[in-house]
């Protein structure tokens, strides 16, 4: 089981820091998978994955959702720490996590069916701060839609890191929500990606921060 790794804050609903640290063996390799939650300041959710001291994946994702922390709250967070961390332990354990340093295991190469993406909702995946995706993941050769493949989203070039991912249903649709970043650099996009075994494919769209509007003098 992870363990939960309370430290102490400030504020009465913010005195706690949650966090899990796991050791998992895949085959011959030895991994170390550490999540924490970075704090009211930074709302952030934080999982990297450690072999021999490097880096091979990093997932966050953002609660700016729950703040202000009240004791509900807190335990909605407390719960979300947890999902995110078992996650990344259940894809590493089947082989689902790409991980940077992993090399493909040698092989015969297969026959593999490319993937594509749509976004039914292109107009309108943005409503205020709130992004909501509808993915469709389907088979090229035959527009079939595929059950089960891992969809993520993250935006290049927010002011925080972020990724987001779900799986499709049985009809290849998925659906991603959650609030928007701030957007920090001259070049943001946001960036879909779906994965099935060996197949994936990815969609981009660029992104404009709004103008700041000088106030009346």
């Amino acid at each position: 089981m992870p363990r939960v790794m309370p430290r102490k804050r400030e504020s009465a609903y913010s005195s706690m820091l949650f966090g899990h640290n796991s050791n998992v063996k895949v085959g011959e390799m030895l991994y170390h998978v550490q999540t924490e939650d970075r704090g009211a300041s930074h709302a952030v959710i934080d999982t990297m994955v450690y072999h021999s001291g490097r880096v091979l994946h990093r997932r966050a994702n953002s609660y700016a959702d729950l703040l202000p922390l009240d004791a509900a709250r807190e335990q909605a967070l407390k719960d979300r720490v947890s999902t995110q961390h078992q996650s990344i332990l259940d894809e590493l354990r089947s082989g689902v996590l790409k991980l940077a340093q992993q090399a493909p295991p040698a092989t015969a190469p297969a026959v593999i069916d490319s993937l594509a993406l749509e976004l039914l909702n292109a107009k309108s995946w943005l409503a205020g701060k709130r992004a909501t995706l509808q993915v469709l993941v389907f088979r090229k050769s035959d527009g079939a839609g595929v059950s089960g493949a891992r969809v993520t989203a993250r935006i290049d070039g927010a002011s925080e890191p972020s990724e987001y991912s779900t799986a499709t249903g049985t009809d290849g649709k998925a659906q991603l929500a959650f609030d928007m970043p701030r957007l920090a650099g001259a070049e943001c996009a946001l960036v879909i990606e779906g994965y099935n075994g060996k197949s994936q494919a990815r969609l981009q769209f660029q992104l404009r921060a709004k103008p700041k509007i000088p106030a009346a003098g």
